[in-house]
């Protein structure tokens, strides 16, 4: 049985006023590549399909597009819920797909979605658990406290054969064992552990297809894994490396093989840091592509006339600027009292200019300042 592993798309979403669905919709057309070169029996959505509950008619639209390019390569999907979907949305017609292979579990009705696919080796179970809320749970166990409590009640009251090959499908915060995933400023960060849930009832399954962190990881071993988000969703995963799991598993007593199979994004998202009239520079500006999503600092100590506006004109996809100098890395602070009373108007802006920059004023802003002060006096 081979399948691939997918997590947080998030169609639709936008950062720093960026749409991301052009190039969303380019990765999708590398993974249904890879699925047209892998033929794959089935294609996992592991939750947090779209950004938000209500997504735009333009990502409902590519999302069609590319259920239906997976469909028309006759490969079944299995798509849950995540925190970001409206599981009642998502889970729409969903009765009516199942005839063509598409298995959505949106809203948690009291148990896990068991679905059966068969390969040579016999039966392998598919269960599907979309993203929950201890409330969520609650109606079906009156007892569960905690989103640990309700994952683990919803595993232990399934009647599941541990002699067969099973596969759950989830998304939730995963920890235990002393071990700890990578997380991402691009998400909904767990507040103060009470979403955690314990990886104790996970280790049976023969492979744990998991969403809702965005950087790949495994957790404990290599069965147990964050698919990750296909596409960089803030600065702080510039490093990663997007990929999505090929996953094969044959026989019960023989351990799932794992590939990771590259995605290149259509645009990077990546940090530079110099001076501004360094980065301008074409041996500099040239080195990665122009049009990749930036985030710069600059580290230059003098004041910048529309640093931005001039880093545009260089890296069109500029999201957002920063500053690592003798000013920024200071934090000064302005300590009033009587004494500063002796000074007139304009030594007392000189002072606050020096506290707040780091430097004096130079001839031209003290000429600047004193008649703009002198202009307030008439006033």
């Amino acid at each position: 049985m081979k399948f691939i592993h997918l997590a947080d798309l998030h169609i639709g979403k936008n950062i720093n006023g960026f749409s991301m669905l052009d190039d969303q919709r380019h990765i999708l057309e590398q993974i249904l590549s890879y699925v047209k070169a892998h033929r794959p029996d089935a294609v996992i959505l592991a939750g947090d399909i779209y950004d938000r509950q209500l997504p735009g008619v333009e990502a409902v639209k590519l999302f069609d597009e590319f259920l239906y390019s997976l469909t028309e390569l006759n490969t079944a999907v299995l798509a849950i819920s995540g925190n970001h979907d409206s599981p009642e949305r998502l889970g729409f017609a969903s009765r009516i797909m199942d005839g063509r292979g598409v298995y959505m579990y949106g809203a948690f009705n009291g148990a896990m979605q068991k679905i059966t696919l068969n390969d040579d080796f016999g039966p392998v179970n598919f269960y599907m658990l979309p993203f929950v809320k201890p409330s969520f749970v609650r109606p079906f166990h009156e007892s569960v406290e905690s989103y640990d409590d309700a994952v683990r009640m919803i595993i232990e009251s399934q009647i599941i054969d541990y002699n067969q090959r099973n596969i759950l499908i989830c998304h939730q915060f995963v920890t235990g064992a002393g071990s700890a995933p990578i997380l991402s400023e691009s998400e909904i960060g767990p507040i103060g552990g009470i979403d955690n849930v314990d990886i104790a009832p996970l280790l049976n399954f023969d492979y744990v297809a998991m969403g809702h962190l965005h950087g790949p990881q495994r957790l404990i071993k290599d069965c147990i894994r964050y698919g990750g988000s296909p596409l960089k969703y803030s600065f702080s995963e510039s490093n990663h490396n997007k990929s999505i799991p090929l996953v094969e598993i044959s026989a019960k007593e023989k351990a799932a093989d794992i590939a990771l199979l590259p995605l290149t994004p259509l645009r990077d998202m990546r940090k530079i840091k110099g001076p501004l009239n360094e980065l301008t520079k074409p041996d500099i500006s040239g080195t990665g592509n122009a049009n990749d999503y930036i985030h710069v600092t600059l580290t230059d100590d003098e004041p910048l006339i529309d640093p931005m506006g001039k880093l545009r004109l260089i890296y069109p996809n500029i999201m957002s600027l920063s500053f690592d100098n003798a000013r920024s890395n200071s934090s000064p602070t302005l300590d009033i009292n009587t004494d500063d009373l002796k000074f007139d108007p304009s030594e007392l802006f000189e002072k606050f200019f020096l506290d707040q920059n780091g430097l004096a004023m130079n001839p031209l802003q003290k000429k600047t300042a004193e008649e703009l002060l002198n202009k307030e006096e008439v006033l």
